[in-house]
């Protein structure tokens, strides 16, 4: 039987927009972006929600944006979350066969994903990720599963991404309020990585960087693997709330003048006179020392990205081979490219969405890579499905803590 399209949804949350993208996923995997919704959010601060009321209109009105656009009713969706509460932990597991069993079979397996899987929470955390990374047998690295070698000690690592449970509960109830079903939750960087990456980029060692209005989330990869992955509570916004502080501009102000005139580089050349803001007559309204203006930028971004900088293992940057992926809607600040590099000391890149098409030349820029990058993560996902069944779907099944 061939098969069928099947339309998939992805919705984040974010301190400054919420969106929804629809994509159709074709019999040949190729994904086609049929709509996207979006508006300004409210109630929601550094990735969380403090106003439900807010933000529940703000996702009721990107649906309506999103069903219109893409000329489809939406049923279930997959949801990105982020927030500082979130972790990402690498964790390894041992299991010896028993006497007698010299062929790891598929229960040693599981056996030894359960325990690698087992990683100490605290009481109010849960699981949001189990990410297999590796398998050992006998001291040697394997990158598929063992099961059929000879070996009498296996070993699993893996990434576990864990949060507070109530938090991640609140904006499943958000979402399952409009109505529509969870299909699943991701973390957010996992989700822009898929969008951002290809194989090449994870072999060679990637980091991705989504910065945005409230947090900064990253995913490391080495060798293939997702090493690290975190969240940072501070963003654009804060960017803007310093300008706002050293100026005593109105925060909306702030916000056009550091969009319009900033500049993160810290060339010496673009901090010399004035910057202005006109009024809709095309008088100066606002003028600010460009110097001022440009170093208040540069101090907030470089303590951003040196904080991203401190959290990944260390030594881990110089094994980055294919560079620094930047995405989000402060990375479209002028000079951050040069900043990042400053910072981190390899190649910067803008990624763009891979092989979709139906994309709007508006929508292929930063902002939308998370959303984006959930229907491809939705494309994984179901081909495991649809894959013969093993483990892996019961101890996935045994990380969704918010009932059916």
């Amino acid at each position: 039987m061939a098969r069928r399209s099947k339309i998939h949804v992805g919705i984040e949350i974010g301190t400054s927009k919420t969106c929804l993208v629809v994509g159709e996923v074709k019999p040949d995997s190729a994904i086609k972006i049929l709509g996207i919704g979006e508006t300004k959010s409210a109630g929601v601060r550094k990735g969380e929600i403090f106003d439900y009321a807010q933000i529940r209109a703000c996702l009721r009105d990107a649906l309506a944006k999103a069903e219109d656009a893409a000329d489809v009713e939406i049923g279930s969706v997959y949801l990105a979350v982020t927030g500082a509460h979130i972790q990402g932990v690498n964790h390894r597991g041992t299991y010896r066969l028993p006497d007698g069993e010299p062929v790891v079979g598929p229960e040693h397996v599981e056996e030894v994903c359960t325990i690698a899987r087992e990683v100490h929470i605290p009481a109010d955390h849960v699981y949001i990720h189990p990410i297999i990374r590796n398998y050992w047998l006998d001291g040697l690295e394997h990158s598929t599963s063992p099961v059929g070698l000879f070996g009498k000690t296996v070993e699993a690592d893996f990434h576990v991404v864990h949060g507070i449970g109530t938090r991640i509960q609140n904006s499943i109830k958000l979402v399952r309020e409009m109505p529509l079903e969870v299909d699943d939750i991701v973390f957010s960087p996992i989700a822009t990585a898929q969008m951002a990456l290809n194989r090449e980029h994870r072999e060679n060692g990637a980091l991705v960087i989504d910065i945005g209005g409230g947090t900064t989330d990253y995913a490391l990869y080495l060798g293939g693997v997702i090493t690290a992955s975190g969240c940072i509570p501070v963003g654009g916004d804060h960017v803007t709330n310093d300008i706002h502080l050293v100026t005593n501009l109105p925060f909306s102000k702030a916000e056009q003048l550091k969009i319009t005139e900033g500049d993160a580089s810290g060339d010496p050349a673009k901090s010399v006179g004035t910057a202005r803001l006109h009024d809709d007559r095309g008088f100066a309204e606002v003028e600010v020392s460009r110097a001022v203006l440009n170093e208040t930028i540069r101090q907030r971004l470089e303590e951003t990205l040196r904080l991203v900088l401190r959290q990944l293992p260390e030594g881990s940057i110089d094994a980055v081979g294919a560079g620094v992926f930047l995405t989000g809607g402060t990375s479209l600040m002028r000079g951050f490219d040069e900043l990042a590099y400053q910072v981190f000391g390899r190649d910067i890149y803008r990624p763009e969405p891979p092989e979709i098409s139906g994309i709007q030349a508006s929508f292929r820029d930063p902002r939308y890579a998370t959303a984006i990058g959930l229907i491809r993560y939705a494309l994984i996902v179901e081909a495991e499905r649809v894959a013969p069944p093993g483990f892996f779907g019961r101890i996935a099944r045994m990380f969704w803590p918010f009932g059916n």
